[in-house]
């Protein structure tokens, strides 16, 4: 069960992080590359265009809490391997 819950979490999460890429790279190609390649730019992009970034933060962020109580349940050890 909680190897399932790790994994279902981390495509959550993954999907979001996607998506706010692709938000991203549709206000400029700077913003996009930053997300990619600068740590924490894509949370700064989520707070400046809240408006269009809430909903895929709130699914990434949604998919961290799902991956961690994953990792609760398994007794504080990763098998998804991340």
């Amino acid at each position: 069960m909680a190897e399932a819950l790790q994994f279902l979490g981390l495509i959550i999460a993954l999907i979001g992080g996607i998506w706010i890429i692709v938000l991203a790279f549709q206000e400029s190609i700077w913003w996009g590359l930053g997300c990619i390649f600068v740590p924490f730019v894509s949370l700064i992009f989520a707070i400046m265009h809240w408006n269009i970034a809430a909903k895929p933060f709130l699914i990434s962020l949604a998919g961290g809490i799902l991956y961690g109580i994953g990792i609760a349940m398994a007794g504080g050890t990763s098998v998804v391997g991340v």
